[in-house]
């Protein structure tokens, strides 16, 4: 596809060429349209990673395992939102989750299964959690951006992303249940050994990618 705008670009060079001679109007019209096809392609290759983040972390959260003792699911979506956060960094990552957020307040069967789904889920049990996603990818992305991308920085950034996450999910479950500590009793406690692990895993995965990244510049 590449190669095959690139000789269209370069006939309509020729064209131009042939029709106004080597003349600097030609040449930066040619200039322009070529910029402004790679300006497209560019923002349709980030609009398809946006996407495809929002789709990763839907998958994620098709692997949730229901506990009997509380409304709240253990699952993998916190690692999806952790992990696109790391590797796309504030803007994107944001982009992303706030995309993830709209697809399932329409219908779109994106959150975790146990849930009520759609609209109604962002305000159950769950709500506080989901909602805070577009701020923890954000956040991990940011804290990535600001030094060197290592796995003790991405630990670090997954650890300030997961205490907005737990901030804005219990602060809603306390809503919910008018009391601090069956929030505490339903979304944190059954859950930290777990989002360690999440959080390691998330680190490891990135400082890897960006590694790779590193040595194929």
């Amino acid at each position: 596809m590449k190669s095959s705008a690139s000789g269209s670009l370069a006939a309509l060079s020729t064209e131009a060429s042939q029709k106004f001679g080597d003349s600097s109007m030609a040449k930066v019209a040619i200039q322009t349209l070529s910029a402004q096809h790679e300006r497209g392609s560019e923002i349709a290759r980030q609009l398809a990673i946006v996407v495809g983040a929002s789709l990763f972390v839907a998958l994620c959260a098709r692997i949730t395992i229901p506990l009997p003792f509380t409304p709240v699911p253990l699952t993998l979506q916190n690692f999806g939102v952790l992990l696109v956060g790391l590797l796309l960094g504030s803007k994107r990552g944001f982009a992303a989750l706030a995309l993830y957020l709209a697809e399932g307040a329409i219908g779109m069967p994106v959150f975790n299964p146990t849930g009520a789904g759609g609209f109604a889920q962002l305000l159950g049990a769950t709500g506080g959690f989901l909602l805070a996603y577009p701020f923890v990818a954000w956040l991990a992305g940011y804290v990535m951006e600001r030094g060197r991308r290592t796995f003790g920085r991405a630990a670090l950034a997954g650890l300030v992303g997961e205490v907005i996450l737990f901030a804005g999910g219990l602060g809603w479950l306390a809503v919910l249940t008018h009391s601090v500590t069956q929030a505490f009793r339903w979304g944190l406690y059954w859950f930290v050994f777990a989002e360690v692990i999440k959080i390691m895993m998330a680190a490891g995965v990135a400082d890897q990618w960006h590694r790779r990244r590193k040595a194929n510049k």
